[in-house]
Formats: structure tokens, C-alpha cells, sequence
């Protein structure tokens, strides 16, 4: 989190960080070395299909494992005039950019957790609208005008529901600026 002292900043970031998801990306590596040294070193005496399905059973698994948790080690929050954005992972995708003339508030939350929303990654409950969970802790939803909910875990969610405040334009959904 990186704000300035004297009032709202131009432009609000922060982040949050799982830590121990790079324990299961360590996990999806290891399946992928499996399914590597299964190619390389087997003596391909039981047969080809069952090598290859042992194979490509490993590498699909460990890319899924490792590419899936690494899209969901941290997600970045960035607030400026005119919109909320949420990166993911470290090449940012999935993003989401949310207008400010779409959020209708914003609310603290001081304990978001993945059971709460089935897990983490970006996640979707009809019940209770869209989320994105990194791990657990202190958090921000948007209330959007169409009804719908918004929520990150993000450190330092106060101050960005603060800032997501201050320029909040008391406006219908719609309307020009």
C-alpha cells in the first residue's frame, strides 16, 4: 500500500499476498517433474498408453496447479478519479476495472474469508455477488448500482474505502460527468 500522508491520494494501490499458495505451486511443479521423469527414465515396458496417460496426466495437473495458483498469489487494487482496478497474479490477469459512476458504496470489511466464498481466486456466488480472495483478512465491497456486490481482500482496505468514498459522485448510474 502506497498512499500519501497529507489527505487522498491522486491514486490509491494496494495489494494482498498468499504466501502459501506458493506452497501449492510448489506442489503443481513437482507434478510436472513427475510427469518428466515418467517420460524420460521409464523402460516403456508396460506399454504406451499407460505411460502416456501417466504423463500427460502429471504435466496437465502440475501446469494446472501451478499456473492456477500462481494467477492468485496477490491481487493489486488500484483506485484513481475515476475507477477501481483489480489485477491478479503477476501478469495481472484476471483484471477487473470497475467505473466509480458504477459504484453506488463502499464498506469495510474486517474479516473476509476463502470459506466464505468457496475458496480462493475469483469467485462468484449468487447469493452474495463476486469476489476476490487472495487469503483471509480485512477487506473492501463495493455496493454497485445494479445490485450487485464487489469484494476484495485487500491490506489497508480502510483507507481505500475512504478514498473510494471521497470520489463517489452522488450521481444516478448512467448520468454524464
Amino acid at each position: 500500500m502506497r498512499d500519501l500522508p497529507q489527505g487522498d491520494p491522486d491514486i490509491w494501490t494496494g495489494r494482498a499476498t498468499n504466501r502459501a499458495q506458493w506452497l501449492l505451486a510448489l506442489g503443481g511443479a513437482a507434478c510436472m517433474a513427475l510427469g518428466i521423469a515418467l517420460a524420460v527414465e521409464s523402460a516403456w515396458t508396460s506399454g504406451i498408453v499407460p505411460l502416456v496417460m501417466s504423463v500427460v496426466g502429471c504435466i496437465a495437473a502440475g501446469l494446472l496447479v501451478l499456473f492456477g495458483t500462481l494467477a492468485f498469489v496477490h491481487v493489486a487494487v488500484k483506485v484513481d478519479k475515476d475507477c477501481l482496478e483489480v489485477r491478479c497474479g503477476h501478469i495481472g490477469v484476471p483484471r477487473r476495472r470497475i467505473p466509480l459512476s458504477l459504484v453506488a458504496g463502499a464498506e469495510f470489511a474486517p474479516r473476509v474469508t476463502p470459506r466464505q466464498w468457496g475458496g480462493w481466486g475469483y469467485r462468484w456466488r449468487p447469493e452474495k455477488g463476486t469476489a476476490v480472495v487472495v487469503r483471509r483478512g480485512e477487506g473492501v465491497v463495493l455496493r454497485l448500482w445494479d445490485g450487485h456486490t464487489f469484494t476484495i481482500t485487500v491490506d489497508n482496505a480502510e483507507t481505500a474505502v475512504r478514498v473510494i468514498r471521497a470520489r463517489l459522485h452522488p450521481s444516478l448510474p448512467g448520468a454524464t460527468h
